[in-house]
């Protein structure tokens, strides 16, 4: 069973026991949460598939919290050429990863 749910203003396709990497999420490790917005349920087959408009009723996914983190930093420059204009800036984004225990319908 599958499903795609929509955090943090993107949508992740998702199925039991997968570890993901959301957007940060305020929660602290070791809880769990549930994502409410549901937006396509399947079977493993693709057989019974449930599409929202926008989301499905009722179902939900429950994910546990095992780390909040920084992505790898990236580089980000700037540079006019022939008046010695350059600059540098750096950006680490913030993510939460999550355990997905359980799909519901």
């Amino acid at each position: 069973m599958f499903a795609v749910i929509k955090t943090g203003g993107k949508q992740y396709k998702v199925k039991k026991g997968d570890n993901v990497k959301i957007e940060k999420f305020d929660i602290e490790e070791g809880k769990q949460v549930n994502f409410d917005e549901v937006l396509l349920v399947s079977d493993k087959e693709g057989e019974d598939i449930k599409i929202g408009a926008p989301v499905v009723v009722g179902a939900k996914v429950i994910a546990k919290v095992l780390l909040q983190g920084r992505a790898k930093k990236i580089d980000v420059i700037k540079y006019k050429r022939k008046i010695r204009y350059r600059k540098k800036h750096g950006h680490r984004q913030a993510f939460t990863e999550v355990l997905i225990e359980d799909i519901t319908t």
